[in-house]
C-alpha cells in the first residue's frame, strides 16, 4: 500500500476546489458579461470619439436629469414596495425601507453576489417586524407588477407610433417579448391560485418555487379583496417605469442621439431592454443590454456606437445612484425607530 506522511488526510492533501452552485453560477455569468462586452467593444471598434458626446453644459444639463430620474426611481420603487406592504396590512416606515431598497441596490449592483438586492431587503425587513412571511410574499408581488407594467408600455408604444411595427426584427423581438411576458404572467397566476389559497403560516414552511407560489396565491388573496391598493400599486409601478423611461430620454440626448430614437421609440423598446435585462445571464444584464439596444435602435439611424453607449450610459447612472445605499448596506439591521 502507498505510504501516506504523517498528519495528513486525503482531504488536506487534495488541491482541489469544490464551488458551490450559487458560486459556479455567478462565474459563468462573469465570464458571459466579460465576453458579450468584448464583442460589443469590437463592434464599436475606433468610431468611440461617435459614442461619446462633447463635454458641454448641454451634455452635462441632460445627463444630470437623468441621474436625478434615476434616483427618483428608487424611491418611487421604494413606495411601490411600500404600498404592497401595507395591502398585506404592514406599515412599516417608509424611510426604513428607502433605506433597506437603497441597501438592496448597492448590494446587487455594486457587490453583486448570489444573495441578490431582494433577498437583503427580505432578511433585513423580517427582524424588524417578525413577519417573513408576509415581506417575502410583499417583494414577490411588488416584482410582480413589472411583469405586468413593462409589456403594457410597450404595446402602448407600438400603439401610437405605427412606424415602430414595421423595423422587422426589433419590432416582433418587442412584441415578443411584451407578449411573452404578459402569458408568462398569465400562466404564473392561473397555476399558482388553482392549488387554494395557503394559510400564511404556511409560507414560512415552504421553500423554492413552493414558496415563490404560496407567496403569490396569499397576495392575491388580499389583493383582490383591496382594490383600491391594488391600483395605488399599479399606478406607482406604471410611474416608476416612465421615470426610467424619461431617465433614459434625456440619457440619450446627452449622447446627442439621431431624433429616431424619440419618445415613442424609447416607450416601445426601453421596457423590453429592461425586461430582457433581468434575466440571469450576464451581471448587472452587461451585454445584454446594450446589444438589445443595438437591435432596436438601429433601425431608427442610431450608430451601433451610440446605441452601446446608451445601454454603458444607464449601467452606470444605475451603478452611481447605488452608491447612495452604501452607508445603508454597512449599516446592517440596525432599525429605525418606529416615530412615537
Amino acid at each position: 500500500m502507498p505510504s501516506r506522511v504523517p498528519g495528513t488526510s486525503d482531504h488536506l492533501s487534495d488541491p482541489t476546489v469544490h464551488l458551490s452552485k450559487p458560486q459556479l453560477i455567478m462565474a459563468a455569468r462573469l465570464v458571459i458579461s466579460a465576453l458579450l462586452l468584448v464583442v460589443l467593444v469590437k463592434k464599436i471598434g475606433t468610431n468611440w470619439s461617435d459614442a461619446i458626446p462633447d463635454p458641454t453644459a448641454h451634455t452635462f444639463a441632460w445627463l444630470a436629469g437623468a441621474l436625478v430620474l434615476t434616483f427618483a426611481g428608487v424611491v418611487l420603487s421604494a413606495a411601490r414596495w411600500s404600498a404592497v406592504l401595507q395591502a398585506l396590512d404592514q406599515h412599516p416606515p417608509f424611510r426604513r425601507l428607502l433605506s433597506l431598497y437603497f441597501a438592496g441596490q448597492f448590494m446587487g449592483n455594486v457587490l453583486p453576489s448570489t444573495i441578490g438586492g431582494d433577498a437583503l431587503r427580505v432578511s433585513r425587513l423580517s427582524k424588524d417586524t417578525g413577519e417573513g412571511p408576509t415581506t417575502f410574499a410583499s417583494v414577490v408581488l411588488e416584482r410582480l407588477t413589472g411583469w405586468l407594467v413593462l409589456p403594457v408600455i410597450t404595446l402602448i408604444g407600438l400603439a401610437v407610433n405605427p412606424g415602430l411595427r414595421e423595423l422587422g426584427r426589433a419590432s416582433a423581438l418587442a412584441f415578443g417579448v411584451a407578449a411573452g411576458t404578459l402569458t408568462l404572467l398569465v400562466l404564473v397566476v392561473v397555476l399558482t391560485t388553482r392549488a387554494g389559497a395557503p394559510l400564511e403560516d404556511k409560507l414560512d414552511k415552504n421553500e423554492g418555487w413552493r414558496r415563490f407560489t404560496s407567496a403569490v396565491r396569499f397576495g392575491i388573496q388580499r389583493l383582490v379583496h383591496e382594490p383600491a391598493a391594488t391600483a395605488r400599486i399599479l399606478a406607482t409601478g406604471f410611474t416608476y417605469q416612465l421615470i426610467l423611461i424619461g431617465s433614459a430620454l434625456m440619457a440619450a440626448r446627452a449622447l446627442n442621439l439621431p431624433s429616431g430614437a424619440g419618445p415613442t421609440a424609447l416607450l416601445a423598446f426601453v421596457p423590453a431592454v429592461l425586461t430582457a435585462q433581468v434575466l440571469p445571464i450576464s451581471i448587472s444584464g452587461l451585454g445584454v443590454r446594450e446589444g438589445l439596444f443595438v437591435l432596436f435602435l438601429h433601425p431608427l439611424g442610431v450608430p451601433q456606437s451610440q446605441a452601446i453607449a446608451l445601454g454603458l450610459l444607464l449601467y452606470l447612472l444605475n451603478l452611481v445612484v447605488s452608491l447612495f445605499g452604501a452607508p445603508a448596506f454597512a449599516v446592517g439591521n440596525r432599525k429605525v425607530p418606529a416615530p412615537a
